[in-house]
């Protein structure tokens, strides 16, 4: 009998409650999808006040920023911490002999990204052989719509998927070349697809080319793409139709490493 009752007193116990700190996980955990309070409310299962206060106190420490129209991102100090960890992370270090083969063939900087939400954080670069020096780095995010890397992931994500990423964040323009239409940039993401490859004609940063293709992981779905970028003047249009099958190559290389089922390996 005493058993029984103890037995029936265990099955009866409550959950224990999240910690302190498994709540604050929660949240910034949510934060790659989500941005408004009550959407990370409904994600974490915390109370509105919870999350908002957890929000305050990441603000605070610089690990979140605060958005336009009540919103909230992920801040600087998350995005270093993600920087250093990215030389030593799995993807980082599957796709760098694959990244070194392309930056010696291609002669430009070569970037990894992966998507983080509705963006793409960078997790490895490799400098080209160029005097100049490009301006992105490591642990640095940047927006899917108006970049190479961006349009590779976008491109290969399900229809459904890649219209609700647009339609959140829009298409805001970075330079008068930006594709900033939904018709315009569904026309050419099915572009993409096809040649398997994208292009940014100075679309994100003004002088700046780049061309990527999309990386998959075990399970075929796009996680991040492969990219060369270099100066207008040191890669004309010829240019690009050479570097674009290097870059399919290398991204090629890199989803086989991850253990993705794909086509035949591109010719060279």
């Amino acid at each position: 009998m005493t058993r029984a009752i103890a037995t029936r007193t265990q099955t009866m116990l409550p959950a224990p409650t999240p910690t302190a700190i498994a709540k604050a996980v929660a949240v910034l955990e949510a934060l790659a999808s989500h941005r408004r309070v009550s959407q990370l409310a409904r994600a974490t299962g915390l109370p509105v006040s919870t999350v908002h206060r957890i929000l305050q106190e990441f603000v605070a420490l610089g690990w979140v920023r605060d958005g336009d129209e009540h919103e909230y991102l992920l801040g600087p100090a998350v995005l270093r911490l993600a920087g250093r960890a990215g030389d030593d992370s799995d993807l980082a270090r599957a796709a760098r002999p694959a990244l070194h083969t392309l930056c010696e063939q291609s002669g430009y900087t070569v970037h990894f990204g992966v998507r983080q939400g509705d963006e793409a954080v960078y997790v490895d670069k490799l400098d080209g052989r160029g005097a100049y020096g490009m301006r992105s780095r490591v642990g640095a995010t940047f927006p899917l719509h108006s970049t190479a890397i961006g349009k590779a992931i976008l491109a290969h994500l399900p229809d459904r998927e890649m219209r609700a990423i647009i339609s959140r964040t829009g298409l805001p323009p970075r330079t008068p070349r930006t594709i900033a239409t939904i018709p315009s940039l569904v026309a050419h993401l099915s572009t993409i697809r096809v040649r398997r490859w994208s292009f940014d004609d100075e679309e994100n940063v003004a002088r700046i080319r780049c061309v990527a293709a999309v990386v998959v992981d075990h399970r075929n779905v796009p996680v991040g793409a492969v990219s060369v970028s270099g100066l207008v003047f040191d890669m004309e249009r010829d240019q690009v139709c050479r570097v674009a099958p290097q870059v399919v190559r290398a991204a090629h290389e890199v989803s086989a490493a991850l253990g993705a089922q794909l086509y035949p390996r591109p010719a060279a």
